[in-house]
């Protein structure tokens, strides 16, 4: 669905869970066996404390964050734990695309959503510049 709010279209928040989806159902079923104990969810701006963590420098925007203990950091003493959560932040994605271009917000969810999947399997951001991801 297509919103118009001030003269500019947007993705409303359903649609975007679904974009989210449609990206979590495009990771290969082999990937899918792997990941452990992993909560996506999707907010519309992160906080304050989720942008420090981060260390996201002001006027910067985060697009999703993973939290968690990667699978390459957990030992036998991982358990009972909650839940790794990726969160994939609806505002700062809908402002880095074109307004109602929902091809473009489709592929930056597929991109971001893809990146923070790899922070769970310990694929840090400088690895990923190597491999040429974002």
């Amino acid at each position: 669905m297509r919103l118009i709010q001030g003269g500019r279209s947007f993705v409303s928040f359903e649609r975007f869970e679904e974009l989210v989806e449609e990206a979590l159902d495009q990771i290969p079923d082999a990937l899918w066996e792997m990941i452990d104990n992993l909560a996506v969810m999707v907010e519309e701006w992160p906080t304050r404390d989720q942008l420090e963590a981060a260390d996201v420098p002001p006027g910067e925007l985060l697009l999703g964050l993973y939290e968690g203990v990667p699978l390459t950091g957990r030992s036998h003493h991982y358990g009972l734990v909650p839940p790794d959560k990726i969160t994939i932040f609806r505002g700062p994605i809908l402002r880095v695309c074109p307004p109602g271009d929902e091809d473009a917000i489709r592929e930056q969810v597929r991109r971001t959503v893809l990146h923070e999947v790899a922070h769970h399997f310990g694929i840090d951001d400088d690895r990923l510049h190597e491999l040429g991801a974002y």
